[in-house]
C-alpha cells in the first residue's frame, strides 16, 4: 500500500510534466475568488482530473483547477477551489491538494475563504487577515498513522499563521489605503450554516468569522513546515446577526465585490512574501 508521501511524489511529477515553473508561493482560492487568477502571466492551468490522486470538485465557485504561473513576478501556484469535508472526502483527502503545493516547494501558503461575519463590528464585504483559529469540525488531518516524510507526529501550532505574514499584509493594506480586521476564525463541519446560538458560543470564545474550510489546510501546512498567512472575506454576517436568512448565492455574491480589493492585496504583498526565507517546508 502506498504512502501518503509516495503518492503525494506521484501528483507532483504530474504536474510537473506539465510545467517547469517553480512556484515559491502557493494561495488557495475561496467561494467566489478564482478570478484572482486573471492577473497570472505566463500561466499554465491544469484540471484537477489531470493531476494523478486528485478528486474533482462538486460545489459552485469553485471550478477545480490548479494555475501555475508568475504573480506579481513571483512563481506561484494557485488551487482555483478546494475540497470540503461536507463533501464526503475525508480530511486526509481534504488537505491533500495542498500538501501537494507544498511538496512542490513552496515555502508560503497564503489560504483565503468566504466567511461570516461573527465580530459585530463587521461588515458584508470587509476583509479580515486571520490571526488563529478554533477547530470546531471534530476532526483532523493528522489523524491516524503519522507519515514521518511529511512531518512530524506533535507539530507545535503555537503560531498556525504567520506573525511575519501578517504584518506583511497589515502594512500592505496600509499602503493602498485597504481596511482590513485581524481576528479569529472558527472553522465548523458545515454544510449547514451555523445556528444562532452555535454564533453566540463562538463570539464568546472569542471568534471574529466562521467558515467551513480552512483550518484543516492551515493544520497539514504546519505539518509540512511551510508558513501560512490567511485572508477572509466576511460575505455575510452570520446567523442572528443578519436580517436575511444565509444562502450560498449571498456569500458568492458578496465574495465576488470583495474580490477586487482582496486579489489588489495579495497582488501588492507577494514580492515581500516571497522574500520571506524558505524555512524547513518539506518539497518532495
Amino acid at each position: 500500500m502506498k504512502t501518503t508521501s509516495k503518492k503525494i511524489q506521484e501528483s507532483v511529477a504530474s504536474i510537473r510534466s506539465k510545467t517547469t515553473l517553480k512556484p515559491v508561493v502557493g494561495i488557495v482560492l475561496g467561494s467566489g475568488l478564482g478570478p484572482l487568477v486573471e492577473k497570472a502571466t505566463d500561466a499554465v492551468t491544469i484540471s484537477y482530473s489531470e493531476i494523478t490522486h486528485f478528486h474533482e470538485t462538486s460545489v459552485i465557485g469553485h471550478s477545480g483547477k490548479l494555475v501555475i504561473g508568475k504573480f506579481n513576478g513571483v512563481p506561484t501556484v494557485f488551487m482555483q477551489g478546494r475540497f470540503h469535508r461536507y463533501e464526503g472526502h475525508s480530511m486526509q483527502e481534504v488537505v491533500y491538494p495542498v500538501r501537494t503545493l507544498c511538496a512542490l516547494g513552496i515555502h508560503t501558503l497564503v489560504v483565503t475563504n468566504a466567511a461570516g461575519g461573527i465580530n459585530t463590528r463587521y461588515r458584508s464585504g470587509d476583509l479580515m487577515i486571520i490571526d488563529d483559529h478554533i477547530n470546531f469540525t471534530g476532526d483532523t488531518p493528522l489523524l491516524g498513522p503519522n507519515d514521518p516524510e511529511l512531518g512530524q507526529r506533535f507539530p507545535d501550532l503555537s503560531e498556525p499563521y504567520s506573525k511575519n505574514c501578517s504584518q506583511i499584509l497589515q502594512e500592505t493594506a496600509k499602503e493602498l489605503s485597504v481596511t482590513v480586521h485581524t481576528g479569529n476564525y472558527v472553522g465548523v463541519l458545515g454544510p449547514s450554516y451555523e445556528t444562532p446560538s452555535e454564533v453566540k458560543m463562538f463570539r464568546i470564545w472569542g471568534a471574529d468569522a466562521v467558515g467551513m474550510s480552512t483550518v484543516s489546510e492551515v493544520i497539514a501546512a504546519n505539518h509540512m513546515g511551510v508558513r501560512v498567512a490567511g485572508l477572509s472575506c466576511i460575505a455575510n454576517l452570520a446567523a442572528g446577526l443578519s436580517p436575511t436568512k444565509l444562502t450560498h448565492q449571498e456569500v458568492m455574491e458578496n465574495s465576488l465585490l470583495a474580490a477586487g480589493k482582496m486579489g489588489l492585496l495579495i497582488e501588492k504583498a507577494m514580492p515581500r512574501l516571497a522574500a520571506l526565507s524558505s524555512g524547513n517546508s518539506r518539497g518532495l
